[in-house]
């Protein structure tokens, strides 16, 4: 693996306390894209695995997600004193500012520490791996960590790539200081990325190489871009390989695994790396037909869909894996704590 980053803590780390998690209410069905794009429900169905999507009014931002999700996530653990906030997402608010202060500010933490974390589909993953850290150093004893993306504001809507795999969402735990061993403990992670391969998925405008003065880019600039058969073959390979990495790591086998909680790109590329890594697919906590890909929202979207269904038992070991643009990928290993949803807050 090339640019790769491991970290594990023995004595110190992220163990999760709270849940939480939104979802736009606006639902968007296959049988909407697949008349716009002059395709079957089966074509989008066959490919993706994608039954619908939920996505965010016109009016509606990134931060409107991330606030609803973070709030869940602290009312499910009794609202504690929060040290740092941290958003993953790769379509946040503005270029400039950061969205995660005005979203801390939103929540009555104004004042605490707050950045975004950008690497897209893996952010989730990054995300809780810094914040383990910061738990780590001592200087902090509870944080909140948050994954929304609202992918639907930068989607060519006539894209056929693109726009049946989309969805808009966001999730959120609350994490604080414990031992790696305790039930919600983060036991290892694994981070990675290759600048390679920056182009498989990409917004072209909105950054420093699109200049404010002189020619503009084309409007088409604005919109993500994605190489369907290079993401299938890299993200397969990637999430796969750091999973068996981090397994090492914690000393788990694949049959140690009680559920295998990877980003939800889409139905094929889930079985297809639960196969690499080989965990039976009954294993797999898999929601991609209900919500889409959701990109730094997913695998917490998945926790919640899991923890409403009663899939997840506390002391059960979860695996983590995704990969993003970038390319980033990144696996971790925890254990599952002893969480509950009040009503009304699981997934539509």
């Amino acid at each position: 693996m090339s640019a790769t980053v491991e970290q594990r803590t023995n004595t110190v780390t992220a163990v999760i306390a709270g849940l939480g998690a939104y979802l736009p209410e606006q639902v968007v069905k296959n049988d909407e894209i697949a008349a716009r794009l002059g395709v079957t429900t089966d074509w989008i169905r066959d490919r993706t695995g994608i039954e619908q999507r939920f996505v965010c009014e016109p009016t509606a931002a990134t931060s409107d997600l991330a606030v609803e999700a973070g709030r869940r996530a602290l009312a499910s653990c009794g609202n504690p004193t929060v040290d740092f906030l941290i958003l993953a997402t790769c379509t946040p608010d503005h270029p400039f500012p950061a969205t995660a202060p005005a979203v801390a500010a939103r929540l009555g933490l104004a004042g605490i520490a707050a950045f975004d974390l950008n690497a897209a589909c893996s952010g989730f993953v990054y995300a809780l791996s810094v914040g383990a850290g910061m738990l780590a150093s001592g200087a902090y004893g509870t944080g909140l960590v948050i994954g929304a993306d609202a992918v639907s504001t930068i989607l060519d809507t006539s894209d056929p790539i693109t726009s049946p795999i989309f969805g808009d969402g966001a999730g959120a735990v609350v994490i604080r200081a414990g031992d790696p061993g305790e039930p919600g403990g983060l036991t290892a992670h694994l981070l990675g990325s290759d600048g390679g391969l920056l182009d498989i998925m990409k917004t072209p405008a909105g950054g420093s190489r699109q200049r404010s003065a002189g020619i503009g880019p084309d409007v088409e600039h604005s919109y993500f871009t994605m190489s369907g058969r290079a993401v299938y073959k890299h993200a397969i390979n990637r999430m796969s390989l750091a999973s068996t990495t981090v397994l090492d790591q914690v000393g788990w086998s694949v049959d140690d695994v009680d559920w295998l909680v990877a980003h939800q790109a889409n139905r094929r590329i889930l079985t297809a790396t639960a196969e690499a890594i080989g965990i039976p697919t009954e294993r797999a906590v898999i929601n991609v037909d209900r919500v889409a890909n959701t990109s730094a929202a997913s695998i917490p979207l998945a926790f919640v869909d899991a923890v409403t269904a009663g899939t997840f038992s506390a002391g059960d070991r979860i695996l983590l894996a995704a990969f993003g643009g970038g390319a980033t990928w990144a696996a971790a290993a925890l254990t599952w704590p002893d969480l509950t949803l009040r009503p009304g807050d699981g997934l539509a």
